[in-house]
């Protein structure tokens, strides 16, 4: 049903459109009675519970950043079977993000360029309502992502990030540093190692008890990969996420001319997902089994899942093919891969 709604609807109108329209069905699925209807068709097999950065995850599968940046459907996406959320990412300030049309689908190539901007209503709001979380059920982890203000200088990132640490960190499960989106000018520079540890030292002091991970970019050289996951370790982080969006347009099945109509931005979905899978692999390499790795990147079924936790990933996430495969994904994900590992423990 979902792929015909697909083409005959959501694929005829401008993508951020789409996104909007959906916001408040997914916002209804967060409430009785509509939430206890869908968290009985969705809810993960027991088995699939899985322990990281000291947190319980009712399934290793997750959302990724970018889909609710506002901590506005938290219950809703709990309710549709992913085991954790990402909110945001936050800044510190809010802010409008770049000008529309700033969202756009490769169809062909099930993915998305975006060059959202951090578009989000500012930290203190996104700690308002995490705070409202908290008192309910929602069903999933909620982790929040925070990056830096545009209108800041990338020499003040620091206490930036640190502002929005102190506002979002208490109320989150996990806290996320995004350094490695490509739609905040100067933003991806701050991965340099020499630029990032005080960075993270100075956020992770603001932190507390919250578990604080990095985010990186596929775009990263292999060694520059392996110098932040070693640095991440020694500076007493508790995990690592690759990976981000790419800015490379390699391989893809859309024409030339398309691609430069769209412009900047970074790409995501099935394209990513062999890049994804090496970064994933030479961060698990470089740190020792207790430090969280959680995988995201062209992430599609059940099997790309399983294949990151054969990698070592110990959580992972997906979104662009949330937009391909509709409301059902997480269960669709969820079900396969409990068949899957039925199926090893048969062979």
């Amino acid at each position: 049903m979902y792929p015909f709604i697909f083409r005959t609807v959501f694929s005829r109108m401008e993508p951020e459109t789409a996104h909007h329209l959906v916001v408040p069905v997914i916002r209804l699925l967060g409430i009785p009675p509509f939430s206890i209807v869908a968290r009985a068709l969705t809810r993960p097999d027991p088995s699939l519970r899985t322990e990281a950065l000291g947190l319980v995850f009712d399934s290793p599968f997750g959302v990724a950043a970018g889909f609710d940046k506002n901590a506005v459907m938290v219950r809703g996406l709990g309710a549709l079977g992913f085991g954790h959320v990402e909110v945001g990412t936050v800044t510190a300030k809010p802010q409008d993000g770049n000008s529309r049309p700033r969202l756009f689908r490769l169809i062909q190539d099930r993915a998305l360029i975006n060059r959202m901007g951090f578009n989000n209503r500012g930290a203190s709001a996104a700690a308002s309502r995490l705070r409202r979380l908290r008192r309910g059920n929602t069903h999933s982890v909620v982790g929040a992502n925070i990056g830096k203000s545009r209108v800041v200088d990338v020499e003040n990132a620091t206490a930036d990030y640190v502002e929005s640490t102190r506002l979002v960190a208490p109320e989150a499960d996990y806290l996320v540093v995004n350094v490695s989106s490509p739609n905040t000018p100067g933003l991806r520079g701050l991965q340099a190692v020499e630029t990032l540890r005080p960075l993270l030292e100075a956020v992770r002091d603001a932190a507390g008890a919250t578990p604080l991970l990095v985010k990186i970019a596929p775009d990263l050289a292999d060694d520059e990969v392996t110098a932040i996951a070693e640095m991440a370790v020694d500076a007493g982080l508790a995990g690592l996420i690759a990976t981000n969006t790419t800015i490379s347009r390699d391989g893809l099945l859309a024409d030339e001319a398309t691609i430069e109509r769209i412009g900047a931005g970074g790409l995501s979905g099935a394209p990513l997902r062999r890049r994804a899978l090496e970064v994933l692999r030479l961060v698990r390499s470089a740190v020792p089994r207790e430090f969280c790795v959680i995988a995201a990147g062209g992430v599609e079924t059940a099997a790309d899942v399983q294949e990151r936790l054969a990698a070592g990933a110990d959580l992972v996430q997906g979104y662009t093919a949330f937009i391909y495969r509709g409301p059902l994904w997480a269960r669709q994900i969820n079900r396969g891969l409990v068949e899957l590992r039925r199926g090893a423990d048969r062979a």
